[in-house]
């Protein structure tokens, strides 16, 4: 096949829901049974998995004509080498794409929906057909782009996570998270379920859920009789700050909550020091299985990324 360009492109693609019931039970029968046992439509199942096996096939067709394709699945992102003019695209969901940029380094990411009917894609403006010409125009520098302000957690072990939507600070399991909270000048010990640190673009998630359940739950008891549910504001995706929320926090003789809400800024950044013996864990994007020890001593610094998030729009 003749190449537009020897340019290489990655393709992120991820597995779906058929791939991950087969994976645990070895055939596609016991995965059906598995499914329609517990009363879930396992058609629905099969439609989405045909309908992701024919975009990834399109998509990978039309790359092929203007470049060289690598493929690779989402679990091999973390050790996964990009090279600099490398141009990346993830075909999925939005998380995908949030999972795809926290590993690059100044790439230009597409994203783009393989199931508009199922998927509403805030993060994917583009459909398959559409890399034809989409991809050539990000080759010759013809597409804008949107900067997304990162999060970075830095521990005194010497080991960094990055995140594009939120950053978790606690417990594995449903246990309290005890830690010493430092913002500027302030210092506090804290008792809560978690700490989160949200950017821009994580502020239409968990970052939304957490301000509407704070707000909630004050309306509720200032005795308003009839609550408005106003949807909190959300802040720009190139935002040179960040937010960060505190969940449950218990106030005792040996915890305060007074530093449960605030900015972190480039003067202003989040230190966070582990009192937990054991099962203390950072993950960023939703990504438990991608963690970093955080038991006690380690020492977390929160800051914005030195490093930002190129979506091609």
């Amino acid at each position: 096949m003749q190449r537009l360009t020897e340019n290489k492109i990655v393709l992120i693609i991820r597995r779906t829901r058929v791939e991950d019931i087969v994976a645990r039970f070895n055939t596609i029968s016991q995965a059906r049974f598995y499914v329609e046992h517990l009363g879930a439509d396992f058609s629905d199942y099969q439609a989405e998995d045909t309908c992701y096996r024919h975009a990834v096939s399109e998509a990978e067709k039309i790359l092929s004509s203007l470049g060289r394709v690598h493929k690779i699945n989402r679990e091999f992102l973390p050790n996964f080498i990009f090279g600099k003019d490398d141009i990346v695209v993830a075909l999925g969901q939005d998380g995908l794409v949030a999972n795809t940029l926290k590993y690059l380094s100044g790439h230009k990411l597409i994203g783009v929906n393989p199931d508009p009917a199922r998927w509403d894609g805030v993060l994917l403006p583009f459909h398959v057909r559409d890399l034809a010409h989409i991809v050539p125009e990000v080759f010759a520098g013809k597409r804008n782009v949107r900067e997304i302000t990162m999060a970075k957690a830095k521990l005194n072990t010497g080991q960094t996570l990055y995140a594009v939507n939120d950053l978790f600070f606690g417990p594995k399991s449903h246990t309290s998270a005890r830690y010493i909270i430092r913002i500027g000048k302030a210092e506090e010990q804290h008792s809560s379920s978690g700490l989160i640190v949200s950017t821009g673009l994580g502020s239409t998630g968990w970052f939304k859920s957490l301000m509407t359940g704070a707000m909630s739950i004050s309306l509720s008891l200032s005795g308003a009789k009839k609550i408005q549910h106003k949807d909190p504001e959300s802040f720009p995706w190139d935002a040179d700050y960040l937010y960060y929320t505190v969940r449950e926090p218990f106030v005792s003789k040996s915890s305060s909550a007074g530093l449960v809400f605030g900015k972190i800024n480039t003067k202003q950044p989040l230190s966070l020091i582990s009192q937990m013996p054991e099962n203390g864990v950072i993950f960023s994007d939703g990504l438990e299985s991608d963690f970093l020890e955080f038991n006690s001593g380690t020492e977390a610094v929160v800051t914005i990324a030195e490093k930002k998030g190129y979506l091609v729009v």
